[in-house]
């Protein structure tokens, strides 16, 4: 299983008054680790979208386990949870500098064609993304 790794330094405007991480800044967080391991394994998200196609996010769960802070730097570690014919799972870890979890998630996609949204297999539009994907998932659906 491949695992991608990007290091977010926590600015001040993701805080709370208690200067804790707002909780939907997770999500965006998750988009850049999702990025990143993408680029990680050679492919493009904005060449998806140049090409015609979106991958929305069809569900996502957070679940927080320890306060993040303004001023740390944490890393969020991403990977194929799951691939099948139209959908993909990704995998996430929200990580302090000592270790210890911050917060797991994942989040559902699927690829649709931007005019009509309709759902179409990665296979079909880029079968190399899609054996790549097939070679680092942990789970072929």
């Amino acid at each position: 299983m491949f695992i991608s790794e990007k290091e977010i330094e926590v600015r001040y405007a993701e805080t709370d008054q208690m200067g804790v991480v707002y909780h939907a800044n997770y999500v965006i967080w998750l988009e850049i680790g999702r990025t990143q391991l993408i680029k990680d394994l050679g492919f493009s998200y904005a060449g998806l979208e140049k090409d015609g196609y979106l991958s929305p996010v069809t569900n996502v769960n957070v679940h927080y386990k320890t306060s993040v802070t303004y001023g740390e730097t944490v890393t969020i570690r991403t990977w194929i949870e799951s691939h099948g014919k139209l959908r993909t799972t990704y995998g996430y870890e929200i990580v302090h500098k000592d270790g210890t979890i911050a917060s797991t998630a994942t989040s559902e996609h699927v690829v649709v064609k931007k005019d009509s949204f309709r759902p179409v297999s990665l296979k079909k539009i880029d079968p190399v993304w899609d054996a790549k994907y097939a070679e680092v998932a942990k789970v072929l659906l």
